[in-house]
């Protein structure tokens, strides 16, 4: 079975498409895992619910997702992202906000488990250090677990207790054999790694083989709807530079 792997795709719709496509192009996908924050900051919440639905789907819960129901206060959010989560609360229907409300904060598809920001917290904590990843690898009960919440993509292996963060490069293929990973494909709708292209990763799972891949989509496409939605500026601009 391959298991298309997005997070973070922020109610941008061409991001998520431009990502559909290419994964359909490079072999398919028979089931969607999505690991939070399929909300917040873009211009199209409902659509890209919808859409993500439409396949066979494992979702988690991220901390976008859980201010536009009101399970979190967005008060602890930057201003530009308490504005957007206000905006996105006003956009979804019944049925969305029920898919939402839904989501767990933690899934285990054997041998992965998949969350939005650690283990430790799932939907609060950012993995991107030694620390944060001993946290997780103390409390995984499978072999892999795939987070998001940073944007960043990464590999890490439990090496002696000792995680060992590696590039998850573009376009090779990862044997992830018996160690142990933390595993994030970066952003699709909000990259934030320097590359304003979606992020997004296919896994082989009986095979135990990881790819992660980029593609271009129409940014401006996206802004624009973001300007008439009178969305703040920064987080318009932002998608240029993927920062």
């Amino acid at each position: 079975m391959r298991a298309l792997i997005l997070s973070d795709i922020h109610a941008n719709l061409e991001a998520l498409e431009a990502v559909l496509a290419d994964a359909q192009a490079r072999g398919g996908f028979d089931t969607i895992w999505c690991l939070g924050d399929t909300v917040g900051y873009g211009p199209d919440p409902g659509a890209c619910i919808d859409r993500i639905r439409e396949f066979d789907l494992v979702a988690v819960t991220g901390n976008h997702d859980c201010a536009a129901i009101g399970l979190i206060d967005a008060s602890d959010f930057n201003e530009t992202a308490k504005i957007a989560a206000t905006w996105t609360a006003g956009q979804l229907d019944d049925g969305q906000r029920e898919f939402l409300t839904a989501l767990p904060m933690v899934s285990v598809q054997e041998p992965f488990t998949l969350v939005h920001g650690s283990l430790r917290d799932p939907i609060v904590e950012y993995l991107l250090d030694r620390q944060s990843a001993s946290g997780t690898f103390a409390l995984m009960e499978t072999s892999y677990c795939l987070v998001g919440h940073s944007h960043i993509p990464f590999l890490c292996r439990d090496v002696e207790e000792d995680p060992d963060f590696i590039d998850f490069t573009e376009d090779e293929k990862f044997v992830l054999g018996d160690d142990r990973w933390i595993i994030n494909p970066g952003g699709v709708g909000q990259p934030r790694d320097r590359d304003s292209r979606p992020s997004y990763a296919i896994c082989d799972i009986e095979n135990k083989v990881i790819g992660r891949h980029r593609v271009i989509y129409d940014i401006a496409k996206t802004q624009g709807k973001m300007r008439a939605a009178s969305l703040p500026g920064h987080l318009i601009d932002r998608l240029d530079h993927g920062l």
